[in-house]
């Protein structure tokens, strides 16, 4: 089968609701702390992509039991210090940096080396962010000379707290340190920059040892040494990241409206929701809940009359870095000019994102204006794409391929995308929903 997609023209209107795959920062989590619990954790939704079965082939490898019985994954956890440990051990991380960087918190008390190794997109990322703040609680590190992988790492028996200061504003970097911190004597204090805080909450849902205290600009974390955590049943809610991508659709397509049920809108994610919602697309959250200290809603859209251009707040830039692709297509038919700064960290993806955002935008005719952090967006209304585009060679980030999708759907022209293979690393089941979404063509023509 070919690995690329035509598109050849925009999609209709619809009006339907949809499920998103589970989200994936939670079911990576969830798996990492359910191979360290005293006990069997039970998991439904758990978003089954490559980046997810990466983390539970990891475990597997240091002798934790997994079993899949439809929907529904299990867990045999063999407590905090549970994990076997073998002479060269390679574990493969695959796409996901957030994997990567997390499991080298779990395994600082290895006394035994253990290389960590990942795809052809993990291996060019910064390993030295993380690799830095674990040497100080006792572990020896060996990188490539670029500071990314393949690496080893060799723990100790002994880890001793630290004190850690997060200026990036990076959730895998405190994470790893929070997944340390678990294992090492005495209390961890940590300062960190706003970011994404699944951990901080699946921690404390888990009644382990943590203090957080929120700033302004940054939260004072606490942790301390972690006896034992006990077994955690969750149902995984729906991916924010995922589902910005049908939010988008909906706002740019005619007479067209959403129902997304059941999504993860944690405060440190829905930024997308609050830059489109400042750009005038029309998105109400609905039946608002608390589960297991993450915020739930089913999300409403609709079509989006005039769009206004944003001069982004850089203060939202952390809980809206995964989604500025497809957001760059909302400023393309803006009725102004959209600017966005404070960026870099965009290029430190899977491929370097900015790059690409601009790439796709002057593919379809839209004038921008870019440097290495930030993009100025000249918003065309009356946007439309009478040309082929080509989109390869992108390191087969998924965000890439589904924004190309998004775009071609929503503005027309005929595209050719290639490595569709590369949604299987987050969202796999993608493509079925943009079917799910287009099947109202094939009732028209039918009638």
């Amino acid at each position: 089968m070919p690995n690329h997609i035509i598109i050849k023209k925009k999609i209709a209107n619809f009006k339907k609701k949809i499920f998103v795959s589970g989200d994936k920062s939670i079911s990576i989590r969830w798996v990492l702390f359910a191979s360290i619990a005293s006990g069997i954790s039970k998991a439904r939704n758990l978003l089954i992509s490559e980046d997810v079965l990466a983390a539970i082939n990891i475990i597997k490898k240091f002798g934790i039991k997994v079993i899949q019985k439809k929907d529904l994954f299990i867990i045999f956890g063999k407590g905090i210090d549970g994990y076997n440990y073998r002479k060269n051990t390679v574990i493969n991380a695959g796409n996901s940096a957030t994997l990567g960087r997390l499991i080298l918190g779990l395994i600082i008390n290895s006394s035994k080396t253990i290389r960590l190794v990942g795809d052809k997109s993990l291996s060019r990322r910064d390993f030295k962010r993380v690799a830095t703040p674990l040497s100080k609680f006792g572990a020896k590190f060996k990188l490539e000379k670029n500071f990314s992988l393949p690496l080893t790492i060799q723990g100790s028996k002994n880890i001793k707290s630290i004190k850690y200061h997060e200026t990036r504003g990076s959730a895998q970097c405190k994470s790893t340190v929070m997944l340390a911190a678990m294992r090492a004597n005495g209390t961890t204090y940590i300062k960190a920059k706003k970011s994404r805080d699944h951990t901080e909450k699946m921690m404390r849902d888990l009644c382990l040892p943590i203090r957080v205290v929120k700033r302004k600009n940054h939260d004072l974390i606490q942790v301390k040494k972690v006896k034992k955590v006990k077994a955690l049943n969750y149902n995984i809610p729906s991916d924010i990241s995922s589902s910005a991508f049908f939010i988008v659709l909906t706002a740019l397509s005619k007479n067209s409206e959403l129902l997304i049920k059941n999504v993860n809108i944690n405060h440190s994610r829905v930024g997308v929701v609050t830059i489109l919602k400042k750009m005038g697309v029309n998105i109400i959250l609905k039946n608002k809940k608390i589960y297991r200290g993450e915020e739930i809603a089913d999300i409403k859209i609709k079509s989006s009359k005039s769009i206004k251009p944003i001069n982004c707040p850089t203060s939202l830039n952390a809980s809206a870095i995964d989604e500025f692709l497809v957001i760059f297509l909302v400023a393309a038919k803006a009725n102004g000019n959209s600017f966005f700064k404070g960026l870099a960290e965009l290029d430190k993806k899977e491929s370097p994102r900015l790059k690409w955002g601009s790439k796709i935008l002057t593919k379809m005719g839209v004038k921008n204006i870019t440097t290495k952090n930030s993009i100025k967006i000249f918003g065309n209304p009356n946007l439309k794409i009478d040309k082929k585009i080509i989109i390869n060679n992108y390191l087969k980030d998924h965000r890439v391929f589904m924004t190309s999708v998004i775009a071609a759907l929503s503005f027309g022209g005929s595209w050719e995308i290639h490595d569709s293979k590369a949604i299987r690393t987050s969202f796999p089941n993608f493509l079925n929903i943009i079917n799910q979404l287009k099947k109202n063509e094939k009732k028209k023509k039918n009638n």
